[in-house]
């Protein structure tokens, strides 16, 4: 049983320093961050709102924001039904460090600089990279998304 049990533990990993490291460990190059709290965010229907960036979206905050001290803003937006073209088509981008989409349901048509026309399906993530300018050009009746931004406050910028 010994011999079962030791193998089901895990076992640390020998590292040597490299050279002319000495013994010492190398320090973190994460920076500090501010202060963050326990935050669990549980579904509620009525928790979507209709006043945050996109006249044609409601929002539903995970409450990250204030967990992180604003050091991340996360949300699910599901887009209002039938798409207008000439609401959603609206060039522009945002001045955010890191903004990530992940598609819940449906589908999204987007148009990007220098990537041209993408469509996300259900399962579907992608990353924008700072200050990209693109177009929303259309998206089903049911789509939905998971938006992950950093930080929390950020400006929009339509051209």
């Amino acid at each position: 049983m010994a011999k079962t049990m030791a193998k089901l533990q895990p076992r640390a990993r020998k590292t040597s320093p490299k050279k002319g490291a000495g013994a010492s460990r190398v320090k973190s190059k994460v920076t500090p961050e501010p202060k963050q709290t326990f935050n669990v965010n549980h579904f509620r229907a009525e928790d979507f709102r209709t006043d945050g960036l996109r006249s044609y979206a409601q929002y539903r905050d995970l409450g990250m924001s204030k967990a992180t001290n604003g050091l991340l803003q996360a949300h699910v937006i599901r887009l209002i039904p039938p798409c207008d073209p000439a609401v959603v088509s609206k060039r522009h981008y945002h001045d955010v460090h890191v903004q990530m989409i992940y598609v819940l349901k449906g589908w999204i048509r987007s148009e990007f600089e220098g990537q041209g026309e993408v469509t996300m399906r259900a399962g579907a993530a992608w990353l924008q990279p700072p200050r990209i300018k693109h177009t929303v050009l259309d998206y089903s009746d049911d789509c939905e998304l998971l938006e992950i931004i950093l930080p929390a406050e950020f400006e929009t910028v339509e051209l």
